[in-house]
C-alpha cells in the first residue's frame, strides 16, 4: 500500500488584486466545473467569467477578496466576502479540485465568517446549488441552516407596460438620488446599503440603477448589470442584482423599467433574483408571465439570518457576482 503524503497547509488569506483575475478564472472555471461533473452534469463546462466582472467584484469585497496558494506559490483557493452594510455573503468561493478534502474548505470559509464579523454584518450567508447535498452537508457542519431558494426568473425585454423612470447615470442630481436609494434601502431593511455597488457598477460600465419615483419620492430601485457575464461573449441578458420597493405597485413599475432598460441596451431578456421568502411578490410574478431559470439554495449562518421586511416592500440581494 502506498502512502500519500499531506500537502503542505496553503498559505494565506491575502489580498486579492486585479492582476489575479486570471489565476482566479482558471480556479473558478476548473472547480465548478469538476462540481458539475461530481454533480452528474458531465457536459457542463463553467466559462471564464468577464475580467471587468472579477474586478468589480475584488473591488466591492475590498478586503474581503482572500486568496491562499500553494507552496508553489500557484493560486489554491479563493474567497470573495462581501458586505453590504449589515447584510453579509460570501461568494464566489472556490478550492482547487486537487486541494480538497484536505480541511482547506472549512478553513477559507472560516475565515470568511471572521472576517463578517469582524466587519459588523448581522447577516451572515452564502448560496449553493440545491441539488448539490455534498456542499449543504459542509456548510451545515460549519453552522450555516438552509432557508429559502433564490430563484432566477427571466422575462424578455421590451416594452409590457410604460414608466417614467430615471437612470442613476443620467440624473443630474445624482448625489441625491444615490442618498434616496440608501435612505429608501435602510428604511426596509435597517443597515443594509447597496451604495457601493452601485458606484462600481458605473465606474467600471457594467450597468446602471434604473429608479422609480411616485409625487417626487423614489419608491422602488434596481440595481442592473448588462455587460456580459462571460468573458468573450455577447451580452444577451441584463441581470438584476438588487431590487428594492416599497409595495407591489412600486416593484411592478420597477421591473417594467428594467425591461425598457434591457431593450434600450439591445438585449434579448431580464434575469431576476427572487428570494422566495418573498412568497406573495414571487407568485405575483409568476402569474405576471416571469419564468423559472435556475435555483440557488441561499443558506444563512445560525444566529445570523436575513432580516424580514415587513409590509408589501421588498429587498433582493443577489449573494453572487
Amino acid at each position: 500500500m502506498a502512502w500519500r503524503l499531506e500537502p503542505a497547509p496553503l498559505r494565506g488569506p491575502e489580498p486579492a488584486q486585479a492582476r489575479d483575475v486570471d489565476a482566479l478564472n482558471k480556479l473558478f472555471s476548473e472547480s465548478f466545473t469538476d462540481r458539475y461533473r461530481r454533480d452528474g452534469l458531465s457536459g457542463m463546462r463553467v466559462p471564464h467569467l468577464n475580467p471587468l466582472v472579477w474586478r468589480y467584484a475584488i473591488e466591492d469585497a475590498g478586503e474581503g477578496a482572500m486568496l491562499w496558494r500553494d507552496e508553489k506559490g500557484h493560486l489554491a483557493a479563493f474567497n470573495l466576502v462581501h458586505h453590504s452594510g449589515s447584510e453579509g455573503w460570501m461568494g464566489p468561493l472556490a478550492v482547487r479540485p486537487d486541494r480538497q478534502g484536505c480541511g482547506e474548505g472549512k478553513r477559507i470559509v472560516e475565515a470568511g465568517i471572521e472576517w463578517l464579523q469582524k466587519a459588523g454584518a448581522t447577516t451572515i450567508g452564502l448560496e449553493t446549488m440545491p441539488r448539490t447535498v455534498e456542499n449543504i452537508g459542509f456548510y451545515s457542519a460549519l453552522g450555516f441552516v438552509p432557508g429559502h431558494l433564490t430563484v432566477t426568473l427571466i422575462d424578455d425585454a421590451g416594452i409590457r407596460g410604460r414608466t417614467e423612470a430615471l437612470q442613476l447615470s443620467k440624473v443630474t442630481d445624482r448625489a441625491s438620488k444615490l442618498a434616496a436609494c440608501t435612505a429608501l434601502t435602510a428604511k426596509l431593511s435597517p443597515g443594509v446599503d447597496f451604495s457601493r455597488e452601485q458606484e462600481l457598477t458605473e465606474r467600471y460600465l457594467l450597468g446602471d440603477t434604473s429608479l422609480v419615483m411616485r409625487s417626487g419620492e423614489l419608491v422602488g430601485f434596481a440595481l442592473w448589470h448588462s455587460a456580459p457575464l462571460a468573458d468573450g461573449r455577447h451580452a444577451e441578458e441584463l441581470r438584476v442584482l438588487k431590487c428594492v420597493a416599497v409595495d407591489r405597485a412600486a416593484l411592478r413599475e420597477v421591473l417594467v423599467a428594467v425591461r425598457q432598460a434591457a431593450a434600450q441596451e439591445g438585449l434579448r431578456r431580464v434575469a431576476l433574483r427572487c428570494q422566495t421568502a418573498y412568497g406573495d411578490a414571487y407568485a405575483a410574478l409568476v402569474a405576471d408571465g416571469w419564468r423559472a431559470h435556475w435555483t440557488d439554495l441561499r443558506m444563512t449562518l445560525a444566529g445570523s439570518p436575513e432580516p424580514k421586511v415587513k409590509g408589501e416592500g421588498v429587498v433582493w440581494s443577489n449573494w453572487e457576482i
